[in-house]
Parts: C-alpha cells; structure tokens; sequence
C-alpha cells in the first residue's frame, strides 16, 4: 500500500492490499476500495461506496457524494463499483436514493472517459464505453457492452439495450433496443439508424446472428416497414410469432414489447417509479383546472361533462391498471377506489390515482 502524505484517509476506511493513493485525495470512513486500485491526486470518495479490484481513478473525479435530488433526506444509501474500471478526471458518480431502491451499480471493465456523470439510482452493466462529458439523469439502466458517443444526454428512467451505439451529442429520451445504432436526427429528435454490426462483430457474434438482427432491422424500421401501415408494434408481435426465432432477435423483440406495453413517453422503467410520473393538467371548458396524477403503473382517462347544470361540470374518470398492476384508489379531490368515478368540477382539482404492484 502507498499513500500520499498529504492525502487524508479516514482510519476507518477499508483499503485493500498493493493500493496507491495520490496527494490531496480524500477517502471517506465508509468507504471500500478494492485490492491493486490506484487512486490518483486530488480524488474524493466519500458516502457508502465500494471500488472494486483494479480499478483506476484519476484527478478531479468526484465519487459518492451525496445525490443531487432534492427528495434526499441524508439515507444511508449505496454506490457500488466493480473491478477493473477506468475513471477519469472530472468523472461524477452518485448513490442512490431511498425513493429509487438506494443503490448505483456499475459494473467490470467500463470506461468513463473525461466529464462523465452517473447520477443517482443509475445501473451501468459490464463492458461499456461512456465517452466525454455524456450525463446520466437518475434512474438510468444501462445494459453490458452499450458504447456511447461524447456530449449525449440521457433522460431519467431511460433503458439502454445491451451492444448498443449511441452516436455523439444524441438526446436520449427514450428506450435505446439492444444492439442498435442510435444516432441524432433533426432538432432534438433521435433515431434508430442501424444494427450495430462492427459492434457485435467485435464482441463475436456470428455472421449468421448479425445477418438475422439485421433482417429484423428492416422488418422493424426501413423504409418499406413504415409505410406499410402496420403499428411497429404489430411487426414485432408477428416477428415474435416466427418459428425457431433467432434468440438475439427474440431478446431484441421483447425488449421492444415490454417499452411498448408499459412504457410511458417510451420509458419502460417509468411504469416502476414510486413518485408521481404522470401529471395532467386540463382545463375542460370552463374556468377551473384538474390536476390528474398517477402514482405506479397505470394511467387516467377523462370522459365528456355529463353535468345537466350550467354551473358546474361533472367528468367521469377511469383508472387503468397496466399488466402486473392494480388500482389502489384516489387521494386527493377524490377518495375510496370506486372506478370508473365521477368528479364534480366546482374550483380547481387535484385528483392522484395509485396503482400497486399486484
């Protein structure tokens, strides 16, 4: 073990064999770092955090410092890191939250290259290379070998699939499938371009398996596809139903479908937040507005004013549970778990409808 003597080690911190820790660092009392790591000058980590073997950390990076989320209260939460990572200067990595199951995660053998930021409750499989300055909002599950371009952003609660590309300075807001090229289009928009093929070839997928992602490529997304005027979701369903499908097609199909039947704004991980996530404000026809939130998988459809007097407006409203989940109740401008219900609008309205787990 070699550490700096200007670098300050609480006693209570558990460093493993053959570790070199560079001046001015600061390593907190919780904190875990593996046999063989090399801690360069002037790194901070602190919280609840494990680094495991052989990884590097160089100058600047900043690891396990509280989340930056103001429902945070000061958890003991969790920031677990495995072997043989490379993290580089001005890297910014974050626990977890209480509200979001209170651990990060990353995996073996990523590269988080110059300005990376891992917020928190975010899982990084094994394998990946996050190139310069791309950021993480909270909530991101990142799957193995998912190669990322510099400067791209990705939104909240957002899936990425396994040996995906996602090209430079892309807006990532929506479920990325697994082994695709996901590049930026015009404006904020972003899109699937192509199977990742150099990708998969590298990581040694054969021939035969690429020819077959492929060939589901284009039933899914060419040209030819759309202007079929059949939903995507349908080709996948008959992609599905082929017999003796390709398995990496089929984890590619699936991955689709599960986006599609509980994701919301193309976010499967949206359906599993325990906070609010779906908020509506309207303002159906008068001077009065209803708030309409959704705690859990489900969402609320509004019917037509069936009020008979002009004086107020009565809607009827429906919970609908998605699969694996059902109606709790309302809370709110509303109570008991009497569905569908009907709300009288006689000043504004704030309705929460809760799903649980069924």
């Amino acid at each position: 073990m070699s550490i700096h003597p200007t670098a300050i080690v609480d006693p209570a911190a558990r460093i493993g064999t053959e570790v070199r820790i560079g001046a001015f660092s600061v390593i907190g009392p919780h904190v875990a770092i593996g046999d063989g790591c090399r801690i360069h000058h002037q790194v901070t980590i602190d919280g609840h955090t494990t680094l495991g073997k052989g990884c590097e950390v160089f100058p600047q990076a900043l690891i396990g410092l509280p989340p930056q989320d103001l429902k945070f209260q000061g958890e003991d939460t969790q920031l677990e890191i495995g072997d043989q990572n490379i993290i580089r200067e001005l890297v910014t990595i974050h626990p977890g939250t209480a509200n979001g199951g209170g651990i990060t995660r990353i995996g073996n053998n990523n590269f988080l290259l110059i300005g990376v930021h891992v917020a928190h409750d975010c899982f990084i499989g094994r394998g990946c290379v996050i190139a310069n300055y791309v950021q993480f909002a909270g909530h991101v599950h990142v799957e193995d070998k998912v190669n990322i371009g510099g400067h791209s952003a990705v939104h909240h609660f957002v899936t990425i699939g396994k040996h995906a590309f996602i090209g430079g300075m892309t807006r990532v807001s929506a479920d990325v499938p697994p082994f695709m090229v996901c590049v930026a289009a015009r404006g904020t928009r972003s899109e699937i371009r192509m199977v990742n093929g150099v990708g998969l070839q590298r990581s040694g997928y054969s021939n035969e398996d690429i020819n077959a992602l492929k060939q589901a490529f284009m039933k899914m997304y060419s040209r030819k596809a759309r202007a079929s005027g059949t939903a995507i979701r349908d080709r996948v369903q008959e992609l599905l139903e082929t017999p003796s499908l390709n398995p990496h097609v089929e984890y590619l199909s699936r991955f689709l479908m599960r986006s599609f039947a509980h994701g919301r704004n193309g976010r499967y991980l949206e359906s599993l937040r325990k906070d609010p996530v779906h908020r509506n404000t309207w303002q159906p026809g008068g001077k009065h507005k209803v708030a309409i939130e959704v705690i859990g998988g489900g969402s609320v459809s509004q019917g037509r004013d069936i009020s008979t007097d002009p004086a107020v407006q009565v809607f009827e409203l429906t919970a609908m549970a998605h699969d694996g989940w059902r109606f709790a109740g309302w809370n709110g401008g509303l109570s008991g778990e009497a569905n569908p219900v009907q709300l009288v609008v006689d000043g504004d309205k704030k309705v929460t409808a809760t799903f649980t787990d069924s």
